[in-house]
């Protein structure tokens, strides 16, 4: 107590609290986006359809061994871990088709190969398997890329003013609000934005990623929202095939807990990436793409991210090169650091 009781908060942890909350700086970046390019190895821009595959081949095998040891060796297992294996083959195969669900997303930007045709049709196969309207999102989401950190016309994440948030807001800012707010958000997020528009930007009418006429989308567009559609009816059909044939029960267990732990890992993914202290954002009066580009975070979530094909760790170079294969991109992101400076934010909390 030598230094007059003042013992509550060490300084070391001010500085960490300070560190942390320290803004990115919002002022035009005295670097421009050619600048950034030069200094990555330009190897880093080559796409490679075999290594690509050979993502797609490794993490379908592990789910499919996942599938194959539950399928067959869980029945035999005593009561107790019976249904704790059936748990962890939920978390672990979840895990396994997010890094899947990654891949689909690199085909959606053109960063699976150098053949347009092929991005989509891989992309279409895997993220319909995952009930994703391929095209639907590849467009909303790319629209996202064009606008990031912009109040007025981003896709989703927007940080709402203190003048339009609800006025029933107040009473979730408790401990079991926001439990019940966090756990609305990871399991029903991904399809109320998908069917609804929830936590979209606000359209003059109803927006819907399955509406080919929707506010979403351009004329031009249509004809692949309806192709996006069939792949999901496709896949729903299938599985409502499936409960016929094995249960309900065995295709909740089966497909159902991963894919709500894909779909929950995907909304806590894209919010944090856009979400911190440190970020800022944009009106129209000052956006623009660059400042808008790193108002993004990467973060770390330990041997998730090798897992994840490391979206999580270089999502600041994924914003500023979207068509840069996710194999590269760490080396990419080691590379713009020392350009980016202090607009270059990386949380590991």
């Amino acid at each position: 107590m030598g230094a007059g009781g003042r013992t509550s908060v060490p300084p070391s942890n001010r500085t960490v609290e300070a560190d942390y909350a320290k803004r990115v700086p919002h002022e035009k970046p005295p670097f421009s986006l050619s600048q950034v390019k030069k200094a990555i190895p330009p190897h880093c821009f080559q796409r490679s359809v075999i290594r690509s595959f050979s993502y797609v081949v490794y993490d379908l095998t592990i789910a499919f061994c996942l599938y194959y040891a539950a399928t067959n060796y869980f029945h035999k297992l005593s009561s107790p871990l019976f249904y704790l294996a059936w748990l962890l083959y939920g978390a672990v195969q979840g895990c396994i088709l997010t890094g899947v669900w990654v891949i689909a997303h690199e085909c959606g930007h053109h960063a699976f190969s150098d053949y347009q045709w092929l991005d989509d049709t891989v992309g279409l196969v895997l993220h319909s398997g995952l009930l994703v309207p391929y095209f639907s999102w590849k467009y909303s989401h790319r629209r996202h890329h064009s606008n990031t950190g912009s109040l007025d016309r981003d896709e989703v994440f927007v940080p709402k003013k203190k003048s339009s948030i609800a006025w029933w807001s107040k009473y979730l800012n408790n401990p079991l609000g926001r439990v019940l707010t966090l756990t609305i958000t990871l399991t029903l997020g991904w399809p109320l934005y998908l069917a609804f528009n929830v936590s979209g930007r606000p359209y003059d009418r109803f927006a819907c990623h399955y509406d080919p006429y929707g506010p979403i989308y351009s004329n031009r567009e249509r004809l692949q929202i309806y192709i996006s559609d069939a792949g999901v009816l496709a896949v729903s059909y299938g599985l409502i095939r499936l409960v016929m044939a094995k249960g309900l029960a065995w295709v909740v267990a089966v497909y159902g807990v991963p894919l709500l732990v894909v779909n929950g890992f995907l909304v806590l993914i894209t919010y944090l990436q856009h979400t911190h202290p440190a970020l800022p954002h944009y009106d129209s009066s000052e956006w623009d793409w660059l400042r808008g580009a790193l108002a993004t975070v990467d973060r770390d979530y330990g041997i998730l991210n090798k897992v994840f094909h490391n979206i999580t760790d270089t999502h600041v170079a994924h914003h500023l090169f979207s068509t840069m294969p996710h194999y590269h991109a760490m080396e990419a992101t080691n590379a713009i650091k020392p350009i980016l400076g202090e607009y270059y934010r990386l949380c590991s909390e």
